[in-house]
């Protein structure tokens, strides 16, 4: 029996290695040309990305079984809708030739497509069916279509990534917007995954956080956020994460990728504000990691730190990637902003979100 079991055990080490190994999706590895190369960041420790504050906390092989056994084996009342969300869908000849006031389409969950000073922006485009390596190793996406495919979007002068997760960077989608796409902006490290993608290094543009670089009249500065990195389990940490500010000449525009909350919020406000809109994370929260991800009460808060005019929350309503209900982080970031007296927006999917004009906000989400 037992030699029976360690026969299995090996076997799945194998086909495990094997996966990693052939399959794209797991994208590239950090060199040690590199690894010297970010030891001079003041975020870069002993070989890994740290955050300000020592989380999140490695955990032991029972408590990540724990863990495990917990997301895939709770059953979650209302934790997906009970049917397809129908999404706004957008014209691709109106989005090739918009050259006016400066708007934003949400495509669900973190992605988004800006359009400022004349430029296309994509912002974490993951339009894939799931957020994870492959189809079978997770759940599918709350909507059967997006607003536009992917294959309709127009020239993009700039994507900016704000860290290498599977549901902020998807091998499918980078593999087919790649050609169209000027620029790539991303943390440290995570060019990586591009080039092992087919993606030249020359496109490739690599911030810490607090670096600035400015593309035709814009400025795109990297921030900190409150988070962690992998795609794989021996590449943890192998990566920086981070949030994004986009300035034009007369507005201020905030991304905050994924993060806890923390002080960093009242600094990039301080450094950069105020800001015209907001877009926070506010989804896939649990008491089991609060500090990776905040609860919808942060998120207000975080709004309040920034000195944003108006938030946005983000990072719900596309996948199942925590136990709560699905609408439960729009519902209480809503009734936050509304104590905290900060304007928030939470539009459909695929809605025309212009930052001049008072964006219509319905409880679209309700069934």
């Amino acid at each position: 029996m037992l030699l029976t079991i360690l026969a299995i055990v090996a076997l799945l080490i194998i086909a495990y290695l094997l996966f990693v190994s052939f399959y794209p999706s797991f994208g590239g590895d950090v060199t040690k040309e590199l690894q010297e190369k970010y030891a001079t960041s003041e975020n870069y420790k002993n070989g890994e990305f740290i955050n300000k504050k020592g989380v999140p906390e490695d955990l032991s092989i029972g408590e990540t079984l724990s863990l495990a056994r917990k997301f895939f084996f709770t059953k979650v009342p209302n934790g997906a809708p009970k049917q397809n969300i129908e999404v706004i869908k957008s014209d691709s000849i109106n989005i090739a030739n918009h050259k006016g006031d400066t708007r934003l389409i949400w495509f669900g969950h973190s992605a988004f497509l800006l359009q400022i000073a004349g430029q296309n922006i994509l912002v974490d485009p993951m339009f894939g069916r799931v957020a994870a390596p492959h189809d079978w190793l997770g759940t599918n996406r709350f909507n059967n279509e997006m607003p536009i495919a992917i294959e309709k979007l127009p020239k993009i002068d700039a994507v900016i990534l704000s860290h290498d997760h599977y549901d902020h960077l998807d091998y499918g989608s980078i593999k087919k917007i790649k050609q169209k796409v000027q620029r790539f902006y991303t943390p440290l490290g995570v060019g990586v995954h591009l080039e092992a993608w087919g993606i030249e290094r020359e496109r490739i543009f690599e911030l810490d956080w607090w670096e600035e670089t400015k593309l035709g009249g814009l400025k795109f500065a990297c921030t900190p956020a409150q988070h962690f990195s992998g795609r794989k389990f021996n590449n943890s940490q192998s990566t920086l994460w981070s949030s994004w500010v986009i300035q034009s000449a007369t507005e201020a525009i905030y991304f905050s990728g994924d993060s806890g909350y923390g002080p960093h919020f009242k600094k990039i406000g301080e450094t950069y504000g105020p800001f015209d809109f907001a877009m926070i994370e506010c989804g896939q929260y649990n008491k089991m990691w609060p500090d990776i991800h905040m609860f919808p009460e942060e998120t207000a808060q975080a709004g309040v730190d920034l000195n944003a005019r108006v938030i946005m929350p983000i990072h719900w309503g596309a996948f199942k990637l925590a136990l709560h209900d699905w609408t439960d982080p729009v519902k209480r970031v809503t009734r936050k902003a509304r104590e905290l007296k900060i304007d928030l927006v939470s539009p459909q999917i695929g809605e025309h979100i212009y930052l001049e004009q008072k964006t219509t906000t319905s409880d679209w989400w309700v069934e």
